[in-house]
């Protein structure tokens, strides 16, 4: 299978063992990725950001071939099995494009909106291992016990560390390709990071001493730039495009939407359009994997559409707003605004604002809290080796990476409905 992709140039899939992928492609469980976007409701900002999980699927699964052939070059050291075998390439190409396979509608977004329910990664299990998808089916042709293995490697665990570490870990297959995808489709050009050279500076580590698999290692004379630029990479896409306060303000609205529907169907409202794994997600916290694999990105805004006639006033007057795109607006709390405990009292203040205009502060009013760490070592997932000397932990042997480990990104806002704005800033400042 030939491909040709934005991000990656021509995505070549052609060896024996990566013909698993093509076979996956043709599962409907894949296919209803090209039918969620991957950033969300990114493009409300970002109008180019309208690519799927499909083709971030395929570009890890890529990315996957790379890495596996770099290891090739570097496992003659190991015993035969601590290799990268046909079986175990196969393995690691399934898990790199099933490894998303479980969103829902709005990719995070959704999960977070929905808090009681499931989580991706657990949904993601249940089709690999239910057999009445059509990936267990298509993963039990190749071997019956192939769906248990790639379950377990999309969730970090395998015999070879460094090939868990590939499919989930710090500089795992799955951030290489959407930073640089997410960082195109955006039109930014903070996530370039130079993923060639990364992937020729790996290596392996030392092993363990009861002979256990080695973890993965960077060549320090050569490596230690691309590690930095990678991390650096996912710094800025977090600041400026995950964190962008329209990004925050929509996902904020949508996750308002949700909840109203929650509060209705509790209390017994019939809603129309409603998609029957909303309902059940709502009620119990769980749906049948059908009915959640129904879900996607087009359901939802069918059904959003149909919201802005509710009976309900305020779910009516949300929905209009998302479709409407008259999304909440924002005011950033920086240095001691953004401490606890005066946060807490500016949210408040705003909170007021909205209740002497009449509108529910529940609902109308809220503090969004985002943070991410964008570098820590601390695991172990990752040395760097030099020609001489024992293998060091990153930010011990960068100064850039040693400023930024363990240290978190955060972004606090005060969310609000737009006609607020103005007495929202007053009460803020004053």
């Amino acid at each position: 299978m030939i491909l040709r992709d934005p991000v990656h140039g021509l995505v070549e899939l052609e060896a024996d063992e990566e013909d698993i992928v093509a076979a996956l492609l043709e599962a409907g469980e894949l296919q209803r990725l090209r039918r969620i976007r991957q950033l969300g409701l990114a493009s409300l900002a970002y109008p180019g950001a309208d690519h799927t999980r499909f083709s971030h699927a395929i570009g890890a699964a890529f990315v996957m071939t790379r890495f596996i052939r770099r290891m090739r070059q570097v496992h003659d050291e190991l015993p035969f099995w601590q290799r990268v075998t046909t079986e175990r390439a196969r393995d690691a190409l399934a898990a790199a494009l099933l490894h998303d396979v479980g969103h829902g509608p709005f990719s995070h977004l959704f999960e977070e909106a929905m808090p009681n329910g499931p989580r991706h990664e657990t949904w993601t299990s249940r089709i690999i291992l239910d057999p009445g998808t059509d990936v267990h089916r298509i993963l039990s042709r190749y071997d019956s016990t192939l769906p248990g293995r790639v379950a377990e490697l999309v969730h970090g665990r395998h015999e070879l560390t460094f090939l868990a570490r590939a499919v989930s870990g710090t500089f795992d297959v799955d951030r290489c390709d959407y930073l640089l995808r997410d960082a195109y489709f955006s039109g930014v050009g903070y996530g370039s990071f130079d993923l060639d050279w990364l992937l020729r500076s790996l290596r392996l580590g030392v092993a363990p001493a009861d002979g256990g698999p080695p973890p993965l290692a960077i060549d320090g004379a050569k490596g230690l730039p691309a590690i930095e630029s990678f991390i650096l990479a996912r710094l800025f896409m977090f600041q400026q495009v995950y964190f962008h306060k329209t990004c925050r303000a929509s996902e904020w609205l949508m996750a308002r939407i949700l909840a109203r529907v929650r509060e209705l169907l509790v209390d017994g409202t019939r809603l129309p359009a409603l998609p029957p794994a909303i309902a059940t997600l709502a009620r119990d916290g769980d749906a049948e994997l059908g009915q959640y694999l129904a879900l996607d990105d087009a359901l939802l805004w069918t059904a959003i559409a149909e919201w802005q006639t509710a009976t309900d006033a305020v779910l009516r007057d949300l929905c209009q707003r998302m479709v409407r795109r008259q999304l909440f607006k924002t005011v950033e709390l920086y240095g001691s605004d953004a401490e606890p405990e005066r946060r807490r009292e500016l949210y408040e203040r705003a909170r007021e604002v909205a209740a002497s205009a009449g509108l529910d502060p529940e609902i109308y009013v809220g503090l969004d809290c985002a943070s991410d760490l964008p570098f820590d070592d601390s695991d172990g997932s990752l040395s760097v080796i030099f020609p001489t000397g024992a293998p060091r932990r990153p930010g011990d042997v960068s100064y850039l990476l040693g400023r930024l480990r363990g240290q978190r990104l955060s972004r606090v806002r005060l969310v609000f409905a737009e006609e607020l704005r103005e007495a929202v800033v007053r009460a803020v400042e004053g």
